[in-house]
Order: C-alpha cells, then sequence, then structure tokens
C-alpha cells in the first residue's frame, strides 16, 4: 500500500525560490511514490494574521497557481484548503483535551516567535494551541510521513506525543504515529544575504517578472571586501555564487565565474547579468504555465481537492467519535 503524506504551507504572501528549493522540488518528486494531501493552511494564517485576514483568501489562490506551476498535479494530489474540511477543528478540539499546557509551553519555537514578531499580540489561546491544530491536520488524514525540516521536529514529536496518549486512553488505534521526512534546511539566503523572509523582502518570488527578476538580481549582496573587480573576492557564502549554483544549468559557466571571481578577473555586474540569464531561463516555464491558470480553474481544484480530503476526514472523525461515545457509555 502507498504510504499517505500531508504538506501545507500557511498563504501569508508570494511563494519564492527558496519554498521551490525547501518544499516544492521534494513535493512534486513525492507525487509518484505516495498518496499526497497538500493543504493551503489558511487556520494557521489566521492564528497570526487575525487582524489582517483580507489578504488570506487572495493569497490562497495564488498559492495553489504556484503549486501546479511548479509541478503539483490536481490527478496526482489532494490539494485543498484547510478550513474547507470542517473535520479539521474538530479533531482539534478532541486533541486539545488530551494535551497539557505543558507539552505547549516548552515548544521553543512558540516563545521564540512571541519575541522575535513585533506589533502583534500573539499570547492568545489560538496561538498556543498552533500545535494542536496542527497534530489533528496529520492525523486526520493518517499521514504516515510529514516532510519537515530539523527545527520541526519538536512540533511532529508532540503530535505523535498526543496521539499515543488517545490511543492509550480510549484502548483504540485510530491513527498513524507519523514519522518524519527529513527534507533538510534550504541552501538558499536572501538576496541580502540575511535569511530569507517575507518581513525582509530579500526574495525573489514565483511569479516575479523578468524585469523584477533583473532588478533584484542587480541588487544583490556579494563579497563587501571587494570594492573593485580586480580584487579577488570570495565565492563561498556569496549570495550570486550560492543562486548560480543551484540555479544556473551551465556548471562550467559557474565554474568559470567562480575562478575568475576568485582572481579578480571578472566584475560583479557580468557575474549578475549571466545569473539574470540563468534566473528567467529558469522561471520561463513556470511562468508560462501559470498565467494560463484561472481563478475558476482553480476554485474547481480546491472543491475537488476539499471533497476528496473531506472523504477521508469523516471517516477518521467516525472512528474517533465512536472511541469518545464508548468512553461516555
Amino acid at each position: 500500500m502507498r504510504k499517505n503524506v500531508l504538506s501545507g504551507m500557511r498563504p501569508t504572501g508570494r511563494l519564492h525560490l527558496g519554498h521551490l528549493v525547501g518544499a516544492l522540488d521534494n513535493w512534486a518528486g513525492f507525487q509518484e511514490e505516495y498518496n499526497c494531501f497538500f493543504m493551503v493552511a489558511d487556520w494557521h494564517a489566521l492564528m497570526s494574521e487575525y487582524e489582517r485576514p483580507l489578504d488570506i483568501r487572495r493569497n490562497s489562490f495564488e498559492i495553489v497557481k504556484d503549486w501546479i506551476s511548479c509541478g503539483i498535479d490536481p490527478e496526482k494530489s489532494v490539494i485543498f484548503i484547510q478550513s474547507m474540511v470542517q473535520e479539521h477543528l474538530e479533531l482539534a478540539m478532541v486533541f486539545s483535551l488530551l494535551t497539557p499546557l505543558g507539552w505547549l509551553e516548552r515548544c521553543t519555537t512558540y516563545k521564540e516567535q512571541l519575541r522575535e514578531i513585533k506589533g502583534r499580540m500573539l499570547a492568545t489561546y489560538g496561538f498556543l494551541g498552533y500545535p494542536v491544530l496542527q497534530a489533528a491536520d496529520i492525523a486526520l488524514y493518517n499521514a504516515h510521513l510529514v516532510p519537515v525540516g530539523m527545527d520541526q521536529l519538536p512540533h511532529l514529536e508532540l503530535a505523535r506525543e498526543i496521539i499515543r496518549k488517545f490511543h492509550k486512553l480510549y484502548k483504540k488505534r485510530i491513527f498513524e504515529e507519523p514519522e518524519p521526512m527529513l527534507t533538510g534546511s534550504s541552501r538558499l539566503v536572501g538576496l541580502d544575504n540575511r535569511k530569507m523572509s517575507k518581513s525582509y523582502d530579500n526574495f525573489i518570488a514565483l511569479s516575479d517578472g523578468p524585469d523584477i527578476v533583473r532588478k533584484k538580481v542587480y541588487s544583490m549582496y556579494t563579497d563587501p571586501n571587494r570594492v573593485r573587480s580586480d580584487i579577488p573576492g570570495r565565492t563561498e557564502g556569496n549570495p550570486v555564487f550560492i543562486y548560480h549554483e543551484l540555479f544556473n544549468p551551465d556548471k562550467e559557466e559557474v565554474e568559470d565565474l567562480k575562478q575568475r571571481y576568485r582572481t579578480g578577473k571578472v566584475g560583479d555586474v557580468e557575474v549578475k547579468k549571466k545569473l539574470n540569464a540563468a534566473l528567467n531561463d529558469f522561471l520561463r516555464p513556470i511562468r508560462e504555465k501559470r498565467k494560463d491558470l484561472t481563478d475558476g480553474y482553480v476554485h474547481e481544484v480546491l472543491a475537488h481537492g476539499a471533497e476528496k480530503a473531506r472523504a477521508v476526514a469523516k471517516k477518521t472523525m467516525t472512528a474517533v467519535k465512536k472511541c469518545l461515545h464508548q468512553i461516555a457509555d
């Protein structure tokens, strides 16, 4: 039997090359081997964006266009919006009854985001319970595998703890205990050599046009100690060369540029000019596919995906409610 995989993204803004390298390339490969459920996590987005909810629906459609443009096939995978399947909140409510506050308060991600995210009040019941909803998302589709980076392993282990507690309490095994699919962290830094972040606006979006890509490439951070083109420069940790390695298929050209850069025989302008050409060539088929995706088509994909997701989710919740009624009797 094919194993189930669940993954998702919050619709909080445009997707960028970091999403492609860190997630979408992996997702596209999973489709041939697993039953894939790819979720637009709008409830999760609302947990931090509840004061500004208007963009979430628009963003939901836009990221689905990006997914499909990057090879996520609605005929092979279930693509759906979380809030269109009411069972997510039902199971989250059940799991919340079983989850001690201490399990949530020890979550390092929760503490870090309370410190780092400014201008929003996140000390809420919903934000604290984020991992409980995440556990329900996973369990609802009996996901055997969940693609995660190392930093997300504690969240997945919490989901496993909640599931184990449910099975121990109700003496019936309903859910799979999900295993991590370690995807590693993205090798892609931001254009300014900081962490790639929507708040820094230091990324190239998958939907950016050629002129915007060119402008962003020519603004990229390079070696700050190289004040002239005849001074040897560093290619290691240099964002321009990191992007060349990932997106320029002409490896001989990349190696030639590296060698000349290290010896002070090529300027930043030429290196960026060639990167701009490589990136626009890389993004061209994604743009071409994306421009043919209408909102009407995306609506049909999401409606069909929600129907298939609900069929699985209802079956799971029927089993959960039988356990609860048995205890109540």
